[in-house]
């Protein structure tokens, strides 16, 4: 057996370095540079390694960020190199807004705030796990419409809350016990909200700066026809997405009498909700209210700090509690890593070589074709980015003009292209901001995210295509 580990792990360690070595050694495309094609390589290798963990996803991240920095690919002196490497992943915005939202589920933990409405959800939808599933699905929808970052709404006021069920059903990473309950709960919420995000034009920040490079190509894009336009899929993935879970990534508790009686004992021992419970709800109430209605005069990751700044002066929580919370400082550097090396790799020109192939395969064929392809280049390529609003600045423009130049109805691409923002998130650990924090979790092993996240990538393309595209043709003339 120690053996067979030792092997295992030789072969997670050796297959990045293969899988480099073979691209770097390929002849590279005479569009693309040296540095293109060696950023590439180096690319793709950390990509392999984060899927197959030879040691840690941050760890794998950190190398293959270093590796091209040391190598000056994308700029040509040191000092270029380490700015870009630093600032592009550990200077965005998005990247600390996931690390303040597990910052946002230790306030919960701390105060006790999250086990009492973990109890309280339990107590009235315990009783078939399947209804805590479209619950917490039911919890999202509420908030998209107002919420433009999934997440905030899914990272930061979602998961903090839910985190907490599972360990009322023993239900633990630590302890082999997280398909009980747990690893179903993650994957419902967090494929919940990759739905919803697509469902309203301000369910995602991505899908608002659409709005402004359609706007540019002549396009207007407005809430109303976004809604419409996407209601048959929204509807359809929506309640499929708890059951679907359920037959394939079922819990091992299903139902259970006794957990309600036992949670409704719990809450009559936890007694009257407590001043810090009430203060900390006060904070978790401001950062909603400045995530929903302050959008226009304050940014998302300010109004979070912000919060955090409250939750320390107020002793919510204190500054060790922050320094010693693993999980958050691993998310936090493994993210920032993955959000450089997605940059790099439009800037190298990579990204623009890839937009150009496309277009020259499908000139000439029929525009109902060419839109189909269009879309599926532009939900699967995302593989390669680690931020929906990088995907959205590379691609959506240059995607946006190669369907118009092909005959595609303008407001047609537009629409059909923006669909997919929400809805391709699924499909890796860290496809879209909530994917980082459900995954870091650790209810959902390596293995299985990126399992499920191909299978219900799949679905959702699949009805996309099949029900999307269809209603939006003859919706839109």
């Amino acid at each position: 057996m120690y053996n067979q580990s030792i092997t295992r792990k030789f072969l997670k360690s050796i297959i990045p370095i293969v899988v480099g070595l073979i691209i770097a050694i390929i002849p590279k495309p005479s569009e693309l540079s040296f540095n293109a094609w060696i950023y590439f390589a180096i690319f793709s290798a950390t990509l392999t390694g984060v899927i197959l963990e030879p040691i840690p996803a941050a760890a794998v991240g950190l190398i293959g960020l270093t590796l091209v920095i040391s190598l000056n690919l994308v700029y040509p002196t040191s000092a270029d190199s380490i700015k870009w490497g630093l600032q592009t992943g550990f200077g965005n915005s998005i990247v600390w807004l996931i690390f303040i939202a597990f910052i946002f589920a230790l306030g919960y933990e701390k105060t006790g705030l999250g086990r009492r409405i973990a109890l309280l959800l339990v107590e009235r939808l315990g009783y078939r796990t399947l209804g805590l599933g479209y619950a917490i699905a039911l919890s999202d929808l509420a908030l998209a419409p107002f919420m433009p970052s999934n997440t905030a709404r899914s990272g930061g006021t979602i998961y903090p809350i839910i985190s907490h069920i599972p360990p009322i059903y023993s239900s633990e990473p630590d302890k082999g016990t997280e398909r009980k309950i747990g690893s179903y709960i993650m994957w419902t919420a967090f494929a919940t909200t990759c739905v919803t995000s697509s469902m309203f034009l301000t369910g995602l920040a991505p899908n608002l700066l659409t709005l402004e490079l359609a706007k540019k190509a002549g396009v207007i894009i407005d809430w109303t026809t976004w809604v419409i336009g996407f209601l048959p899929t929204g509807i359809i993935l929506f309640l499929l997405v708890p059951i679907i879970t359920y037959k394939l990534y079922p819990p091992e508790i299903k139902v259970s009498k006794e957990i309600p009686r036992w949670a409704h004992e719990q809450l009559l021992k936890m007694g009257r909700i407590t001043w810090r419970e009430i203060i900390f709800l006060g904070e978790v109430l401001l950062a909603l209210i400045l995530w929903i209605g302050g959008s226009s005069f304050i940014d998302s990751t300010v109004a979070a700090l912000l919060v955090v700044s409250l939750m320390l002066i107020t002793g919510i929580i204190d500054w060790d509690d922050i320094l010693k919370y693993k999980s958050a400082w691993n998310v936090l550097v493994w993210f920032a890593t993955l959000v450089a090396l997605a940059d790099g790799l439009n800037k190298v020109g990579f990204v623009q070589y890839m937009a150009n192939l496309i277009s020259s395969r499908i000139s000439g064929v029929s525009s109902i074709i060419a839109l189909l392809i269009m879309v599926s280049a532009f939900f699967w390529i995302h593989y390669i980015f680690a931020s929906l609003t990088a995907h959205v600045t590379a691609l959506y423009p240059i995607f946006l003009k190669i369907a118009t130049s092909l005959g595609i109805n303008p407001s047609l691409a537009a629409y059909s292209l923006a669909y997919t923002l929400g809805i391709m998130g699924i499909i890796s650990p860290y496809a879209t901001g909530p994917a980082p924090i459900y995954y870091g979790s650790r209810f959902i092993k390596s293995k299985e995210f990126w399992t499920l996240g191909l299978i219900f990538g799949m679905a959702f393309y699949i009805i996309y295509v099949v029900v999307g595209l269809p209603w939006l043709i003859m919706f839109i003339k």
